[in-house]
């Protein structure tokens, strides 16, 4: 059943279900009622005894006895993923709850730190005191518990930094999860980043696939790719800032690659003039390297708050992290900045098809062609909608097989040459099957280092093939044209609809869009991902290397799968 969050009653039951899942007892409505106008929601106990029956009777909560309520598993599911927009706002909310929660006091050693709280295999922990021993932690300290044939560790999370100079007087915003490239141990640059304030999923979350760091590479060659966080602090908060952390590294909490000088880039991301940028190692390093080294981890971010005396130290650190080499003048690219340079370029003529689109160029091994091709034409015969266009180019990439298809910002660029300006807003991952489609996550396109959608099928997110014949889940994307462009819009999308182009839904002005927040005066344009039928051959078993909104390509190179 679907539960659409659009209105404020609906958001007042989804905070309540926050509110259950937060806390481990049984809650009643008095609790729930103090614990909303913490929030700023004014409700009396009977109003929220009111809602609790609606989400009764949904599935999302049930009562016990005459204690109060509990969150279900499906309740839990629906946090996850119904009120996507509104996740993009609880994301930063929630790390900006988590700053402020925090309370330790690094002179007295008691109070409660953010932790990250994952499962891991017993067998695992002899990699992750490897890792801890040569300082590519936050801190060594971790709790660990046995639970079943698994084990529950909790590591300390970058955020209890963030909280304990907050707690200092300095004020803290968090702006930038990312990749930090190693040479030679030493921090170079950030290679990729996603601004906590665009994205549905915490930004480090993106970057946890064992195919994405190279921890373990860092620790015996010296180069490799570890996660890392980046704030802002004022820069006259910098002195008092950096006698605290080096406080905190006395004390077993170290991590910091970089301060930055007022101004000061930091690993090649610009800070205004007037701020100063901190990057830290983040807190799940040692996890993502328990991942490369073939163990599986199920990482979960942020997820609680403990007292730092419930923490131990698992080893040893033999060697210190290594702060930043000088600034190198190398800048991170946002995804938005390339793929407007491409978009400009497009020259497709809607009325003869003449011209060149955006390609998404996926390189595969030439042994799997044929079965890849198999895959696509399955997906491109049977649910054509899922593609930009249902048609493949097949291009030589030296000692591998590129697959091209049509990227949606194809679409941006026909409009904008027509005269419409169009704005890439979010790439996201679309559930389809049920009763209403519904973007379940959603990342800036100007909040991204990364193409959203190469990171959702890194992640394993993607159910395309599922998708074919029943409840899944595919790429899509979303854009914005001004309201009164909307019709004229349409018009050339018709156009475009007639020789294959796939639109999924055009909305009216200020419309939520399955799920999705549309600017006011704006109409928002839902087109199906160009890696859909590529994510059909990764999750049939095909190793695939996606590289989205690659360059540009004469529409005359593609061709529908069976003419290949």
């Amino acid at each position: 059943m679907v539960f659409l969050m659009a209105d404020e009653t609906n958001q007042k039951m989804m905070e309540i279900l926050r509110i259950l899942a937060e806390h481990d007892d049984v809650l009643g409505a008095k609790i729930i009622a103090s614990e909303l106008r913490k929030k700023g929601y004014n409700l009396g106990e009977r109003a929220v005894r009111y809602h609790m029956r609606i989400l009764d009777e949904k599935g999302f909560t049930e009562r016990v006895g005459y204690a109060g309520r509990k969150i279900t598993y499906k309740g839990l599911q629906e946090i996850n993923r119904g009120l996507v927009y509104d996740q993009v706002d609880f994301i930063f909310s929630k790390f900006e709850s988590m700053i402020y929660n925090t309370s330790f006091n690094p002179d007295t050693l008691e109070g409660k730190v953010v932790v990250n709280t994952s499962r891991i295999s017993p067998r695992s922990i002899e990699t992750l005191k490897h890792v801890m021993r040569n300082g590519l932690c936050l801190s060594p300290r971790v709790k660990l518990e046995r639970d079943g044939d698994g084990c529950i560790i909790s590591t300390i999370c970058g955020t209890t930094v963030d909280g304990i100079l907050l707690a200092s007087g300095i004020p803290v915003i968090p702006q930038f999860g990312g990749l930090v490239r190693f040479e030679d141990h030493q921090p170079v640059n950030f290679t990729e980043l996603i601004a906590y304030k665009k994205t549905s999923m915490t930004p480090l979350e993106a970057f946890t696939s064992e195919n994405m760091t190279s921890v373990l590479s860092v620790i015996e060659e010296g180069d490799g790719l570890v996660p890392a966080n980046l704030r802002l602090i004022p820069g006259t908060g910098r002195e008092d800032a950096v006698k605290i952390l080096r406080k905190l590294e006395g004390i077993g909490i170290s991590g910091v690659l970089k301060v930055g000088e007022p101004g000061e880039d930091v690993l090649g991301v610009p800070v205004a003039d007037g701020m100063v940028g901190v990057a830290i190692i983040g807190g799940i390093t040692p996890l993502c390297a328990i991942q490369e080294a073939g163990y599986r981890a199920e990482i979960k971010l942020a997820e609680n708050l403990i007292e730092f005396q419930s923490l131990k130290p698992l080893v040893k650190p033999e060697r210190k992290l290594m702060v930043s080499a000088p600034e190198r003048g190398v800048k991170v690219r946002f995804l938005l900045s390339k793929a407007w340079n491409l978009i400009n370029r497009v020259d497709l003529n809607p009325e003869d098809l003449s011209g060149r689109v955006i390609a998404n160029i996926s390189l595969i091994s030439r042994d799997d062609l044929d079965y890849a091709l198999e895959v696509i034409g399955q997906v491109l015969s049977e649910r054509p909608e899922f593609s930009t266009l249902p048609m493949i180019g097949v291009t030589d990439e030296g000692g591998m097989a590129g697959i091209a298809t049509v990227c949606s910002l194809t679409l941006d660029g026909v409009l904008i040459k027509s005269g419409i300006m169009s704005t890439p807003k979010y790439g996201g991952l679309l559930e389809v099957g049920g009763r209403a489609p519904r973007f379940v996550e959603l990342t800036a396109y100007s909040g991204s280092s990364l193409d959203p959608h190469e990171i959702y099928v890194s992640k394993n997110m993607t159910a395309v093939l599922e998708a074919l014949n029943g409840q899944g889940r595919v790429l899509a994307s979303l854009r914005e044209v001004p309201y009164l462009a909307r019709d004229h819009a349409e018009g050339l999308i018709e156009e475009l609809s007639e020789a294959g182009f796939s639109v999924l839904k055009i909305g009216v002005p200020g419309e939520i869009l399955y799920n999705a927040r549309v600017e006011k005066y704006h109409a928002g344009i839902v087109t199906p991902g160009g890696l859909n039928p590529l994510a059909a051959v990764r999750e049939a078993g095909v190793e695939i290397r996606m590289k989205a909104i690659e360059r540009l390509m004469d529409l005359r190179e593609f061709r529908y799968v069976d003419e290949v």
